[in-house]
């Protein structure tokens, strides 16, 4: 059953996507949805818990690991509410407004994950080519820099395009093609001259999104270089182990976008139900996995939950 607009819905509001063919199901599906919104929840939170009160924060590595837990667990509050209104029954339905700054946030994430995923891929590459002065490159006062890096670029590039969006008329079938808002889907349903923002986003993507996966890859390169050249095969496999992570992060972070990036040019023909589970794919694979993924292979945050659970149950034994 496809969703059809309503005549009382006016071009300043708009209508949710939820899973066509599937509204039986929706208090079923409502339940691993929510599951996952707790697990995203729960995780990023523990994950920002442990780094504040058991690890040292002299370690760079953490510093980045709680900006990406910060951003994930930003992009699930941002976004994943609206899909469980739509299962619950609650509204299908946003307005004008409220659909740009959920535009603004998503993209905004988005861009910040990647500028961190940078960031850690730097102190990747300088920890193993650099090792004896890692500390010295990474100090406390230059990470903090970095991040408000990251932060001014993510957000600020993108108020232009985002903020042109409120004073476009939207003339078509106010239904978007996702259960949350993005700037492209906006952009479709425009009756007015998009082309401003259509170009200052290819450029925006180009220049942050592409760029940065050019440069993990490159940091990566010299990362294998200089492993290579390391005599001891024990030594080049922990010093290996220790990207594992971050390797695991990056592609949870970019298959997604290319994933839904392919289906937007390429699937018109495929069903709206593949659209919006890439589109929730996009926006709740990386925040679910990454706390897992750093839970399991960090050493140090895997020691202290062990301990807590250890503490725990001779408390309560």
């Amino acid at each position: 059953m496809s969703v059809r607009p309503d005549p009382k819905i006016s071009n300043s509001t708009f209508l949710l996507m939820g899973f066509p063919g599937l509204e039986r199901d929706y208090p079923w599906l409502s339940i691993p949805f929510s599951c996952i919104y707790v697990m995203v929840l729960s995780g990023n939170c523990l994950v920002l818990h442990v780094i504040r009160t058991e690890l040292s924060l002299h370690e760079p590595m953490f510093y980045f690991l709680a900006m990406l837990a910060l951003t994930d667990l930003c992009m699930g509050l941002s976004t994943v509410h609206m899909v469980l209104g739509i299962l619950w029954g609650l509204s299908q339905e946003i307005g004008l407004d409220a659909c740009i700054a959920q535009t603004f946030f998503v993209h905004g994430l988005s861009c910040m994950e990647s500028g961190v995923l940078l960031a850690m891929a730097f102190d990747r590459f300088t920890a193993i080519c650099n090792p004896l002065r890692y500390t010295c490159i990474l100090t406390s006062t230059r990470i903090i820099n970095i991040g408000v890096v990251i932060l001014g670029r993510s957000f600020l590039f993108i108020t232009a395009p985002i903020v042109r969006l409120k004073f476009f008329h939207y003339c078509r079938p106010p239904i978007l093609s996702h259960s949350f808002c993005l700037h492209q889907d906006l952009l479709r349903l425009a009756c007015s001259d998009i082309r401003f923002n259509s170009f200052y986003a290819l450029a925006l993507v180009i220049c942050t999104l592409l760029l940065d996966s050019v440069l993990i890859f490159i940091s990566y390169i010299l990362i294998l270089h200089s492993v290579l050249t390391i005599a001891s095969q024990e030594e080049r496999l922990k010093s290996l182990k220790t990207c594992v992570s971050h390797i695991c992060a990056v592609l949870v972070f970019y298959i997604p976008i290319i994933g839904l990036t392919m289906v937007h040019h390429f699937g018109q023909h495929l069903s709206p139900v593949v659209h919006v589970l890439m589109g929730n794919i996009y926006i709740l694979f990386p925040p679910l996995m990454n706390p897992i993924t750093y839970i399991i292979k960090t050493q140090q945050i895997r020691n202290r939950i062990r301990r807590w659970f250890i503490k725990q149950t001779s408390s309560t034994g």
